[in-house]
């Protein structure tokens, strides 16, 4: 027995090794997920794709969220709570008074207020994935006979109000950008008329630099990196967590001075100094044709035959750009060449986003994949186009386009039953999304085009 034990203890140093070997792993990929959240390009802790299919139910009840009160006032309306949900996935406090940001701390000290609040400043609420990556504030009371805070002084004071936003959860991935944060923040944020310092919470620079044309526009300041600031930063008001309407729209009857959609656009040619207002079936001044961008795609959902497509478009006499944006994209370059563009394709994804940046009555052509994926086409970018005055067609996938033939058996359950494999969620991305691209047919795709030139307003 004896001569059996000793064995074993040879190898306890060799376990305790080894366990700190792992420790010290772990801790340095810690320490590096860290770095590459706040500075590097692809900030996402899965792809972003992956949440796209969580959109189906994202329009808000207009009744039950219905805000009263004067237009462009109703921010500091003293008969609401300090705090409360605006939507089902958005929140806004708003306070009056003396208010203190900690923002290093993540705090805000508020006087008068009745009793401590937190919230998260990311307007995706219904989201759990995202929003673990969002910071929390607390707002503390004080001043107050109970209170027992203790504020820090303030060391730099603003006569603008403060609003405080966030760039976390799944921003960076550009459907994300419009959907959870720019077109609430324009909604929340355009009737201030620029006297607003933006407080962003979760800042990356590259983000920040990305949109800044926009802030500009939007706020008369400098956005303030709150998380990292070391300074006590004192208002007399201050608004948190932008509204949510739907994606990537607003409803006019509850925007603070009736803004629209086509207002944020008009905003977006402004800031990165879009020249064309409206489509055209002859294409731009000097050009006999009408000009159709490709977006392209590197990962899944690719165009399995692209330079076939440019070719038969070009046949079909359009003039054709192709492109694949990403987070590396000079982004009033790319925004100038998407405005440029009389007709833009791309398979669904974010790219197709850049549709922001179409003029109006622009055809965006979104390719959809094989496997009942309408019901996401229509609400990430069929209800949006509309409201963007860009008239919107579908291209389905069928089998016979697909990658997947090639990857399942003929009669395989993925590809008889679609919609049995809705009811698990998951299974939508991982069969539908992340493994397919797609091969378009060239004849029903110039059909497509000839029926996309049809729509374009005549000089």
């Amino acid at each position: 027995m004896a001569a059996m034990k000793q064995p074993r203890g040879r190898q306890e140093p060799r376990r305790m090794g080894n366990a700190a070997m792992v420790v010290t792993m772990l801790v340095s990929l810690c320490v590096l997920t860290y770095i590459k959240a706040r500075y590097c390009s692809n900030p996402f802790p899965k792809p972003a794709e992956e949440v796209e299919a969580a959109e189906v139910d994202e329009d808000y009840d207009s009744t039950r969220y219905k805000l009263t009160g004067p237009i462009g006032e109703e921010d500091f309306d003293p008969t609401r709570p300090t705090c409360y949900n605006t939507s089902k996935r958005s929140e806004r406090c708003a306070a009056v008074g003396d208010i203190r940001v900690d923002g290093n701390h993540s705090k805000i000290y508020i006087s008068p207020l009745t009793r401590t609040w937190r919230t998260k400043p990311y307007a995706r609420l219904h989201d759990p994935v995202a929003m673990d990556d969002v910071r929390e504030y607390t707002l503390v009371p004080f001043g107050g006979r109970n209170d027992t805070a203790v504020p820090p002084l303030c060391t730099v004071n603003h006569t603008a109000p403060a609003f405080l936003f966030s760039n976390g959860g799944f921003a960076g991935n550009l459907y994300h950008d419009y959907t959870d944060v720019l077109v609430p923040l324009f909604t929340s944020t355009s009737h201030f008329g620029g006297e607003v310092v933006f407080l962003l919470s979760g800042m990356k620079d590259w983000w920040n630099e990305k949109f800044t044309p926009l802030f500009r526009l939007l706020s008369n300041y400098d956005v303030v990196d709150v998380d990292n600031d070391r300074e006590v930063h004192c208002f007399s008001k201050i608004v948190i967590g932008a509204t949510f309407h739907r994606a990537m729209g607003i409803d006019p009857t509850r925007s603070p001075g009736g803004v629209t959609v086509a207002d944020f656009k008009r905003l977006l040619r402004r800031a990165f100094r879009l020249e064309r207002a409206v489509a055209s079936r002859s294409g731009a001044p000097r050009r006999d044709r009408p000009r159709l961008l490709i977006i392209s795609r590197k990962s899944s959902r690719r165009f399995l035959n692209e330079r076939a497509m440019a070719k038969a478009a070009a046949a079909a006499r359009f003039d054709v750009r192709i492109a694949e944006p990403d987070n590396h994209t000079d982004t009033p370059n790319f925004a100038r060449l998407v405005n440029s563009a009389d007709v833009m394709v791309g398979v669904h994804g974010a790219g197709l986003t850049n549709m922001v940046f179409l003029p109006s009555r622009a055809v965006l052509i979104q390719v959809v994949p094989f496997g009942g994926l309408e019901w996401l086409a229509r609400v990430t970018f069929k209800d949006p186009a509309r409201d963007m005055d860009v008239n919107y067609m579908e291209y389905n996938v069928s089998l016979e386009e697909s990658s997947l033939r090639d990857l399942y058996p003929e009669g395989h359950f993925y590809l008889k039953h679609p919609y049995d494999v809705h009811k698990k969620r998951w299974a939508i991305k991982t069969t539908y999304l992340d493994k397919q691209n797609v091969r378009l047919n060239l004849t029903r795709f110039t059909k497509t085009l000839e029926q996309a030139r049809d729509l374009l307003p005549t000089p």
